[in-house]
């Protein structure tokens, strides 16, 4: 029996389960408080968190798998609704579309809440939703245009290239193969393209380059196909056992080799090194073995239908998180300077008091993820989703 069907619930679980650790991730109580997993590695190196951004990516390029697998069934006349070519890259478009329009409604919102208005002249123009949308788009556009042993050489292109421009093309004033957060090449391309006023401007990034850059976003493609390939290969795969173990043994190869790739080009999230896509694609592998597992094979749903109930509508929770803590920032409890914000408000009150600092701080991220789960689960129980 093959997993040639509409979709796979344990991908769903899957995003659920990346988009609960994005919001735990993001939401401490306070960033002085803070665990070390849960923070992103200061540079070379990686965390658990670091983790989490490219799983999404990962999971986009399975799902792309079945959603593209639709037009070729449509294109061989097995769809009742047969979509044209023209039809199909306007879906995409207008999919990559709304996402860097969400990312940018997203970075402005604080400034919105400050001023009443989008500053354009300085609004970061990269972010995450950003990433996901310029990554699948190009995804997309070499899995529609290429064959499979082409689309491969365009991931190793991708990732053989990147390496070598960040190792010998010189940059001013640093030279060639400097990897520091301001001397190399991914810094000085966003510097020169997108502009320092349109870049992430806090530390450790101020006058550097951009976590979710121009130029680091084209090895974020190459996660999108490794999730591409995989989800291809499952979907004409057998439901059982050996499937998840050729998961297991794939995510394995692909942590050794972005192992050995680090000993000469280290793993660096913010610069999205091809060692990183590797071995980030390893973990994203073995996760996905484990929910293929215990819901497709051994019919455990309800072990992950809670990450299910998040799934199915990660973007909505994604942006409504960020929407409403970036207004509990910029509200405040009391009146004069030392007004605390409600957010810190929340933090200090409810958790600080009596657990502390650390604890209290984790405990708040705990606490958003499950307000976040009530709210993904109303519009589970009504049926709504939304699609983007």
């Amino acid at each position: 029996m093959s997993t040639n069907r509409k979709r796979l619930t344990s991908l769903d679980a899957f995003r659920g389960i990346a988009i609960a650790s994005m919001i735990l991730v993001n939401n401490p109580g306070s960033w002085d408080a803070v665990y070390p997993p849960l923070l992103h590695a200061e540079w070379h190196g990686f965390t658990p968190t670091d983790l989490v951004f490219p799983a999404f990516l990962f999971i986009a390029g399975v799902a792309m798998a079945w959603s593209f697998a639709k037009y070729t069934q449509a294109s061989h006349g097995d769809s009742e609704n047969p979509l044209s070519c023209r039809q199909l890259y306007w879906r995409i478009g207008r999919r990559c579309i709304l996402l860097f329009a969400l990312g940018l409604f997203l970075n402005g919102f604080s400034g919105f809440l400050t001023t009443g208005a989008y500053d354009f002249r300085t609004i970061r123009i990269m972010g995450v939703l950003q990433r996901i949308s310029l990554a699948y788009f190009f995804a997309a556009i070499v899995v529609l245009n290429f064959s499979r042993s082409r689309q491969w050489l365009v991931a190793i292109f991708l990732l053989l290239g990147y390496w070598l421009a960040m190792a010998f093309i010189p940059v001013p004033e640093f030279g060639a193969g400097d990897l520091s957060p301001t001397g190399n090449f991914a810094a000085y391309i966003d510097r020169g393209v997108i502009g320092t006023a349109h870049l992430y401007g806090h530390p450790p990034f101020e006058g550097q380059g951009d976590p979710e850059g121009l130029f680091s976003t084209l090895p974020a493609i190459v996660t999108v196909l490794l999730g591409y390939f995989t989800g291809e290969w499952l979907r004409h795969q057998p439901m059982r056992s050996r499937t998840s173990w050729r998961l297991v043994w794939a995510g394995i190869a692909s942590l050794a080799a972005g192992g050995l790739w680090h000993l000469v080009f280290p793993i660096n999230k913010q610069l999205w090194t091809s060692p990183f896509v590797l071995f980030s694609a390893g973990w994203s592998l073995l996760l996905l073995a484990l929910c293929y597992q215990l819901i497709e094979v051994k019919g455990k749903r309800h072990w992950g239908w809670p990450f299910e109930v998040m799934g199915l509508n990660a973007i909505l929770v994604f942006v409504a998180s960020g929407i409403v803590a970036r207004i509990l920032f910029k509200t405040y409890v009391g009146q004069g300077e030392e007004a605390p914000s409600t957010y810190t408000w929340l933090y200090e009150t409810l958790f600080k008091s009596w657990a502390g600092a650390t604890n209290g701080s984790l405990l708040f991220a705990i606490v958003t993820v499950l307000v976040w789960w009530l709210v993904a689960g109303i519009f589970y129980r009504k049926g709504w989703f939304l699609k983007v």
